[in-house]
């Protein structure tokens, strides 16, 4: 039911989709659509069903058993007995042969078997219980990687696509400068070599669209791959321009503690770690003796006719109760190799414990310097930015003027398109460690409501 917000979304997609339209979203829609379509997600929601049916599985050990059989046996030569005459009053030496049964017989059975003490079967259901909370933790382990990965992604093409407005407004520069060239080409005030480095230049421009593009088209097919949508859907991703992206004016680092403890991933370790405590205990608990009660009850019929369970048949019927006490005495020492074993892996399940403490904090104190540094990045670049593009602005003037050569003015229009780049490229690096950090305190789905 808490997956019914996500039903407008997921059809707005399916229509779009099947109309090849472009389907606009944001990162909200993206991150929405994963968590209702992301193969990822819904095979580790499909784990916690299976084991959910699992722990019915080990319930029933517990509850009772029941059992009912009937069968019917048709003797084509009648068993027989040897016996000796002299029972009979005859001869002392001679025997005889005496049929023993009839040619039809018949048995219905109802057996019920209750488990009273199996140290085994109660451990298993403790066992089922935590198994349960295991894959719902791994299940929401699933959700916060997705999320992240679609994010991360998402910013990327985002980004990109800001590259791909660069490379858009350097072309239209190149072809003015090209038009004013071939001006003055024409009228013998520029030099050929001079058109032909610009085309040159426009050429190499235009070489690296066509990479960028490429490299646009593969990064949105990840995208919806991630997001568990299908590869031919057409999208566009709707998103503020960076100059308006909201970018904090101290960096994001305060002297709140972490703590991995509260982190899904490191809880979802020591749910294993609960789980392997229980599979010690059900290995030892294969030295406890087991005790069982079963009642059965039997009915046969037997006739030289095929009149069973009627009134002409020879019919009786048996009952009876038992209750059964198993002593484990001595298994060739295989449960204590088990036991062993079964230490070996909570010990190895510490170590991984302590070292994904180790990992989570390096991933929190990592984004918090990466958003520090981006920062700094960033109000730089925007600075460089700002600067380069007043230097291609007043280097193009004194061309026009004369006063700077044609090398001068393709310079300042490279060094213009590299600061740019660069300004978007600090930015890109402030969104992924921002997603990072989100992720690292456990707030990744706080996304959702940006």
């Amino acid at each position: 039911m808490k997956f019914t917000k996500f039903i407008p979304v997921v059809f707005g997609f399916l229509v779009l989709s099947k109309t090849h339209a472009q389907t606009p979203i944001t990162l909200q829609n993206a991150l929405e659509y994963s968590l209702a379509n992301s193969e990822v997600i819904k095979k580790a929601r499909l784990d916690i069903e299976n084991v959910a049916q699992k722990v019915i599985e080990t319930k029933a050990g517990a509850l009772p058993k029941v059992d009912i059989n009937s069968s019917v046996t048709g003797n084509i030569l009648v068993p027989q007995f040897v016996l000796p005459t002299e029972a009979f009053g005859g001869k002392p030496g001679e025997f005889m042969a005496i049929k023993a049964g009839q040619r039809w017989n018949a048995m219905s059975q109802v057996q019920i078997s209750q488990q009273l003490f199996n140290k085994q079967v109660f451990t298993g259901l403790k066992a089922a219980k935590s198994s349960v909370e295991f894959y719902r933790l791994a299940a929401q382990v699933s959700e916060e990687n997705v999320m992240q990965q679609v994010a991360a992604n998402f910013y990327q093409v985002v980004i990109s696509r800001e590259k791909l407005n660069v490379i858009d407004a350097n072309i239209k520069r190149i072809e003015q400068l090209e038009t004013m060239i071939r001006g003055q080409f024409e009228n013998g005030l520029a030099k050929k070599i001079d058109l032909d480095r610009v085309i040159v230049n426009k050429s190499n421009i235009e070489t690296q669209k066509m990479e960028l593009v490429n490299g646009i088209s593969q990064q949105e097919n990840l995208l919806k791959y991630y997001m568990g949508m299908p590869i031919e859907t057409q999208i566009t991703l709707v998103n503020e321009p960076l100059e308006n992206m909201e970018i904090p004016s101290a960096p994001m680092i305060s002297n709140e503690p972490f703590s991995a403890k509260t982190l899904l991933s490191y809880q979802v370790l020591n749910k294993q770690q609960e789980l392997l405590d229980f599979q010690l205990k059900a290995i030892k608990a294969e030295a406890y003796p087991t005790l069982s009660l079963a009642a059965n009850y039997n009915y046969q019929t037997q006739s030289n006719r095929f009149n069973l369970y009627s009134g002409k048949s020879l019919s009786y019927d048996v009952s009876a109760v038992s209750l059964t006490l198993k002593i484990p005495v001595f298994d060739g020492f295989s449960r204590k190799s088990r036991s062993k074993q079964a230490e070996f892996e909570i010990l190895k399940g510490q170590e991984e414990m302590k070292k994904t403490d180790n990992g989570l904090q390096m991933n929190f104190d990592n984004a918090k310097k990466q958003i520090a540094y981006s920062l700094q990045a960033i109000n730089a670049q925007k600075a460089n930015k700002e600067l380069a593009s007043e230097v291609f602005e007043s280097t193009r003037n004194n061309y026009k003027n004369g006063l700077a050569t044609l090398t001068d003015l393709l310079d300042a229009e490279s060094e213009l398109v590299k600061a740019q780049n660069s300004y978007n490229e600090a930015m890109l690096n402030f969104k992924v460690a921002e997603v990072e950090l989100i992720k690292s305190k456990g707030d990744i789905k706080s996304l959702l409501n940006k």
